[in-house]
């Protein structure tokens, strides 16, 4: 999210997260200096999440503090020992890793201690934001005791396929490039119609 008022059309629908992006290499930067209104229209009850890549934590810490950041999510290659530094500060941790086909979930075991969720989105040369799915069937095998995100070419019509992953682990979808008009601008009407189509299922994430 990158405009004010975009978020607070977007609040309204009522997502459980909202994320900012702090990645200077990412379409949706928020900015260095972004305007303080973005964060503060989001209503009480959303829990604010920042997006972080290889980021000096000292920074991340200020950053969070300075805009009331609830998580911070990182999309690098960031270390055990990375997240517990954040940790350890009062901060929540969703740690993301891109998967493929052959992914072994074992390889994330080592960060269990020191994130709070796991998002795992499509593997790519970038730090996500790719666009694309990969093979969500996978998630079924997943047995590691750590809830997780779906990230990675979530679009509108795609709530019934998600119901169809049954892990008891599942905790959420990321919603992005698909409802957008722009990179950082969601259509609220989308994210609202999505969310009613979960809730429709009789499953809400």
């Amino acid at each position: 999210m990158t405009d004010p008022a975009n978020v607070k059309a977007v609040a309204q629908t009522g997502p459980d997260f909202m994320g900012f992006i702090f990645y200077p290499g990412s379409p949706r930067y928020v900015g260095k200096e972004p305007d303080p209104a973005i964060f503060n229209n989001v209503a009480a009850d959303i829990l604010k999440v920042g997006v972080f890549v290889h980021e000096d934590p000292v920074y991340v810490i200020e950053i969070a503090a300075m805009t009331g950041l609830d998580y911070v999510q990182l999309h690098g290659t960031e270390t055990p020992d990375y997240c517990e530094s954040l940790k350890l500060s009062g901060l929540k941790i969703i740690k993301a890793f891109g998967i493929c086909d052959y992914t072994d979930f074992d390889m994330f075991e080592s960060h269990m201690g020191v994130c709070d969720f796991y998002l795992f989105d499509t593997r790519s040369e970038k730090h996500g934001g790719s666009g694309k799915k990969f093979n969500w069937d996978i998630l079924n095998s997943y047995n590691l005791d750590k809830p997780f995100f779906l990230s990675g070419g979530i679009g509108p019509s795609d709530a019934k396929e998600i119901m169809k992953i049954k892990n008891p682990w599942f905790m959420g979808v990321d919603l992005n490039s698909l409802f957008e008009t722009t990179p950082g601008i969601k259509i609220p009407e989308l994210v609202s119609g999505f969310v009613e189509e979960i809730k429709k299922s009789g499953n809400e994430l």
